[in-house]
């Protein structure tokens, strides 16, 4: 007979994850006391030491511990599976749903559209993760996600792509740059002056993408993976920037004033849109976020959001 429970189980997910108790309490939202037993129990229950305790460092996964946590998580699946066929046969929309979001405009649109389906449907359990194109895909494939919202970038023939907004790409730059009193740029008029890169796997493909289109190369001062830092390097004066996405504000992170600028040309727009694996069964809680996102696009509300344009 089993001895120990799925909760258990799921603190254990959510603190392997985590790293540390006291992270996956805030998480999850239970306590600390009630997580630290569960954990304690498993491991004697399985006869294994599951994490090694580092005082200053908090808990790392042992080497059994990793193995029992790929496994864990398949157990988790397939038990918020049960639940997916109870809501179908009952037509009811309920369960567990993991959304990926693409890390670039993650912290624009996801809490809302999160709160608001959440607010629709109050039987979803829904949870988020953040990750670039690449961990989209394989969190994919993998079913460690349901859906992702994302760009129409090097998208793989073995998912399936909802398109939802088309984003054309805009400049960034300072208050000092000397484009910046322009209505709209050019690649051309771009080509001669730095570039701060969005340097994030696909993303900086497109980006680049414009300057093959010509024939040329940009003058790439610096690269960062990290949105904000990039908005904070372009207010501070190292160079332009290119992104699809328009921040609410004309402020970077640390104050500095940061303009968008159209860009005009023969520039391919990105598409923003839902990807899920092809030929796998959808829960009724991936078809409602799904059919939600859709008529937020329908009823103008999506590109609301985050200073999305709708074209």
């Amino acid at each position: 007979m089993l001895r120990y429970t799925l909760r258990q189980i799921e603190y254990f997910v959510a603190v392997g994850e985590a790293g540390s108790i006291a992270r996956a309490s805030e998480r999850i939202n239970v306590s600390s006391p009630s997580i630290s037993a569960a954990i304690t129990q498993l491991e004697a229950e399985f006869g294994l030491p599951l994490f090694v305790r580092q005082h200053a460092q908090g808990l790392s996964l042992t080497q059994a511990g990793r193995q029992m946590m790929d496994q864990a998580r398949i157990v988790l699946r397939e038990a918020g599976a049960l639940m997916d066929i109870a809501g179908d046969i009952a037509g009811s929309v309920r369960g567990p749903l993991t959304v990926g979001c693409l890390v670039t405009f993650a912290q624009l649109v996801l809490p809302s559209l999160r709160r608001g389906f959440e607010t629709t449907y109050d039987d979803v359990k829904m949870r988020q993760h953040e990750m670039n194109q690449v961990e989209l895909f394989s969190a994919l494939r993998r079913s460690e996600i349901d859906v992702a919202l994302t760009y129409d970038l090097g998208l793989p023939a073995d998912l399936q792509f909802t398109p939802l907004l088309k984003l054309p790409p805009i400049a960034l730059m300072g208050e000092n740059h000397p484009l910046v009193g322009q209505d709209s740029v050019t690649i051309e008029d771009l080509l001669k002056h730095p570039m701060v890169l969005l340097d994030l796997p696909l993303s900086s493909d497109y980006f680049l993408s414009f300057f093959d289109e010509i024939g040329e190369k940009p003058v790439i001062a610096e690269r960062t993976r990290d949105m904000a830092v990039m908005r904070s390097m372009v207010g501070n004066g190292f160079g332009y920037s290119i992104a699809n996405v328009r921040p609410l504000s004309h402020t970077s992170p640390d104050g500095n004033y940061v303009k968008c600028v159209p860009i005009t040309g023969p520039v391919r727009p990105m598409r923003m849109g839902l990807l899920t694996a092809q030929d796998v069964h959808r829960s009724n809680a991936v078809r409602a976020f799904i059919d939600y996102a859709v008529g937020m696009v329908r009823d103008g509300r999506l590109s609301q959001i985050g200073g999305l344009p709708l074209v």
